[in-house]
């Protein structure tokens, strides 16, 4: 699609709409088929996989902790991508051509970037609970606060995309992109919210993430020397802080790192998901916004549709996180499964629950 807000008889609040050439925005017969098979099966898992989560934490009591309220908050927020946004790129990949209207336009890329951010934004809540408790050593995160945060959550990505459904942003109608994108644009002002948003959505939660996981790295690495080095005083400290018993065998040290910082594992895989994801969309945007040239090349068309279902599949893989990483998730997600559609067994060995978050390691004897 042209940059149409150079030409001096387009309104300035209205959207750009061209009719292209059709060899700016065509694409084979066998990749539109790959696209249009790939974001279906995205669509059908990120909206059951999400769904199953989100029920299982709101039917089960004993599932509402305050990390599983966030989990829930963000397979919500994964779920409604895919009703809200997936299904209309689907079409639009399918047909070449928007099909919903220069409103619905606005508000379906208000409605994507309201629950990208917020998702985001829940992730990056988890991360410093987690840092929180094996760093700081402070376990003060409960459901109720939990609930806080998260309402607090989705009204910092109300207001952030809101300017998106009323203001007089470079929105392009497709078909030059297969949803409603940033298109180039020479005002500092739309320069600015993008830069604004891709800093909220993405460069912020990914230093602030990775600044707490090398802290957590870095702790459970000194911890791990701390134990080789005096094993037989770190035993008798944490027999004391557990409440052991008098023992007529010495102490020895089971080291756990594998069981007890498996939360923490499950975070980083999420994050490492985001990362990889979110990083091509988050480039393409900015770039799509500064660079005319990138943006009118006639592969762009394409080269949007990779990035955009690399972006949904961050949706698609979180509840498979869950059901692997989790055995409470996949304890209630086979219970729902029909006896006769049980083909996935319960993975062996046992799962000790843990006491105290922040516990890393454990001390038993023989």
């Amino acid at each position: 699609m042209a940059n149409n807000s150079l030409d001096s008889h387009v309104p300035p609040n209205a959207i750009p709409t061209t009719v292209l050439p059709e060899s700016l925005n065509s694409i084979s017969l066998s990749l539109q088929l790959f696209f249009c098979l790939v974001m279906a099966s995205i669509l059908l898992l990120a909206l059951l996989g999400n769904m199953v989560v989100c029920l299982m934490v709101y039917q089960r009591s004993a599932m509402r902790s305050a990390i599983n309220l966030l989990l829930a908050s963000l397979a919500f927020a994964d779920m409604m991508l895919a009703i809200f946004s997936m299904p209309f790129t689907l079409v639009t990949v399918m047909t070449i051509n928007w099909v919903f209207g220069e409103v619905f336009c606005r508000v379906s890329a208000m409605l994507f970037w309201f629950f990208a951010v917020g998702g985001v934004a829940v992730l990056l809540i988890i991360s410093i609970d987690r840092f929180l408790i094996i760093v700081q050593k402070q376990d003060k995160l409960s459901p109720q606060k939990a609930k806080v945060l998260i309402a607090v959550t989705w009204g910092f990505a109300f207001f952030f995309s809101l300017p998106l459904a009323v203001g007089s942003l470079g929105l392009q109608v497709p078909p030059r992109a297969p949803q409603c994108v940033f298109g180039y644009s020479p005002k500092p002002a739309n320069h600015a919210y993008v830069l604004l948003l891709m800093l909220v959505s993405f460069f912020f939660p990914f230093i602030v993430m990775l600044y707490t996981f090398m802290g957590i790295l870095n702790t459970i690495r000194h911890n791990t020397a701390r134990i080789h080095s005096h094993p037989d005083g770190f035993c008798r400290n944490q027999a004391s802080t557990l409440r052991l018993l008098s023992l007529e065998k010495p102490f020895q040290i089971n080291i756990n790192v594998s069981f007890k910082t498996r939360a923490f594992s499950t975070i980083l895989i999420l994050f490492t998901v985001f990362t990889v994801c979110w990083a091509p969309f988050t480039a393409y945007c900015v770039v799509s916004t500064f660079n005319y040239e990138f943006y009118h090349k006639n592969s762009f068309f394409q080269f949007s549709t990779w990035v955009l279902w690399l972006c949904y599949l961050k949706s698609a893989l979180n509840p498979i996180i869950y059901f692997c990483r989790i055995k409470k998730f996949r304890d209630a997600c086979l219970e729902l499964i029909p006896k006769y559609f049980k083909f996935l067994h319960q993975l062996p060995g046992t799962t000790k629950r843990r006491i105290q978050p922040r516990a890393v390691y454990i001390c038993e004897r023989d």
